[in-house]
């Protein structure tokens, strides 16, 4: 049973003939006594609310940022004409709107509303109930049920950084020769033999043909298509933290370190499968929480997205051991493993560096992280004592990620460590440039 605001509104009018009353206990349980049979009267002719048919349609996926309208129907097979309000409950961030919506069914009718979403957050989003109000013709009191219509509304990363593909994919092509370029790109698969230019290297000359034609000829080269790359996610601790700013949000608060990296990921697997090679991906803190393997060229990217969508950062300590076992048993040749994590001193001293050097000696790694901005800003601070100390604070900080980044280029790896916005374009540029001087 419900109240509405009909029925209060009532019965505070009903203090005044109380009050003026010779006898105002007679009045007051006459009055009471009559609003209370409207209230059931009124209750009992409102329409049943359970026996509404419910059915959902629409879009089950939604990029992080865009809006998406879910649909549902409602029919009203029951007698009565249903007056009353119904509303379709997600989670707040979820931002749906109308939060409710007026529906007035005579017999037999069915309508279909529509309420809008614009996720803030990525992963999956639940809504199991429908409740269903409906008020009698009085519009004093009515009945109330809920409905178990589940659905879920995946929301995917949104691939912010694919503006930088383009461009990559122009360098790309240039390494490839399906553009001329003045500079060929060094690799280990024979291309062609040109002539010599200035600012060729020595090293690429081919002596036996210079010597066939009377001239200085140099090989070219292409870089080699099929490599592996496999693109590992650390969902640990460190990947919880936000930096940055929110860009798909009204009120920027920042990104965790784990959306920054999928970004970056995502980039890097769209750049990789076009020019060629096989990408895979692992996302491990303790265990695999989520993996694409040997997933086509054209469908690489939904697989991606759909598997980093409802990952969330774990509160707890990577095991680095365990993600080294988990790429050695699913990568047997060389190959390009590319570990999107933070350069943490105390999370790389407690696994990553006596591991590293035994994953560097099969493959050929790089350690990507993302940055936070505000240390930045915070180094160059002099207005005052207290930003004095914070620049200091900044500074040791700072220091300190770079000490990390230099231990970790002597185990072997190389290291891009760039703002959250740069690191995807840093990222794909450091892939390029592997591809071009044959290094993969």
């Amino acid at each position: 049973m419900v109240l509405t605001g009909r029925a209060a509104l009532v019965a505070l009018l009903c203090v005044l003939p109380i009050a003026f009353a010779p006898d105002p206990a007679v009045a007051f349980a006459l009055l009471w006594a009559v609003l209370a049979v409207a209230v059931v009267a009124d209750i009992a002719l409102a329409a049943s609310p359970r026996a509404l048919e419910l059915t959902r349609s629409g879009d089950s996926a939604v990029r992080l940022g865009q809006s998406v309208d879910t649909v549902l129907d409602v029919r009203n097979p029951g007698r009565r004409r249903f007056r009353g309000r119904v509303r379709d409950a997600w989670p707040p961030s979820a931002h749906g709107q109308p939060r409710t919506h007026e529906v007035n069914l005579i017999a037999g009718q069915q309508v279909t509303l529509r309420t809008t979403l614009r996720p803030t957050r990525r992963g999956d989003l639940r809504s199991a109930l429908v409740t269903a109000r409906s008020i009698g013709p009085l519009g004093l009191a009515g009945r109330q049920a809920s409905h178990r219509v589940a659905t879920r509304l995946r929301v995917l990363p949104p691939f912010l950084s694919r503006k930088h593909l383009p461009s990559r994919l122009a360098r790309l092509r240039e390494l490839d020769g399906s553009t001329p370029a003045l500079i060929r790109g060094q690799g280990t698969e024979f291309d062609s033999l040109r002539e010599y230019v200035v600012g060729d290297d020595v090293r690429s000359i081919d002596w036996r043909a210079t010597a066939r034609r009377a001239d200085v000829v140099v090989r070219t080269w292409r870089p080699e298509r099929d490599q592996h790359v496999v693109i590992v996610l650390d969902t640990g601790r460190t990947s919880a933290g936000r930096v940055g700013v929110d860009p798909t949000a009204d009120d920027p608060g920042g990104w965790p370190r784990l959306d920054w990296s999928m970004d970056a990921a995502l980039l890097l697997a769209a750049l990789a499968a076009r020019a060629g090679d096989r990408v895979d991906f692992l996302a491990h803190d303790r265990v695999t929480r989520a993996g694409v393997f040997n997933a086509s060229r054209t469908e690489l990217l939904a697989h991606l997205v759909s598997a980093m969508a409802p990952l969330q950062p774990a509160l707890v300590e990577s095991d680095p051991a365990a993600m080294a076992s988990a790429i050695q048993r699913r990568v047997r040749r060389r190959a390009l493993v590319v570990l999107l994590t933070d350069l943490n001193a105390s999370a790389l001293d407690e696994g990553l560096m006596e591991v590293l050097p035994r994953l560097a000696a099969r493959h050929h790694v790089v350690i990507a992280a993302v940055a936070d901005p505000r240390v930045e800003r915070l180094a160059a601070g002099r207005d005052d004592a207290a930003a004095v100390y914070d620049a200091a604070a900044a500074e040791r900080a700072r220091n300190d990620r770079h000490d990390v980044a230099a231990r970790l280029r002597r185990a072997g790896a190389d290291v891009v460590d760039a703002p959250p916005e740069d690191l995807a374009p840093a990222l794909a540029d450091r892939y390029l440039e592997m591809k071009a001087t044959g290094r993969m």
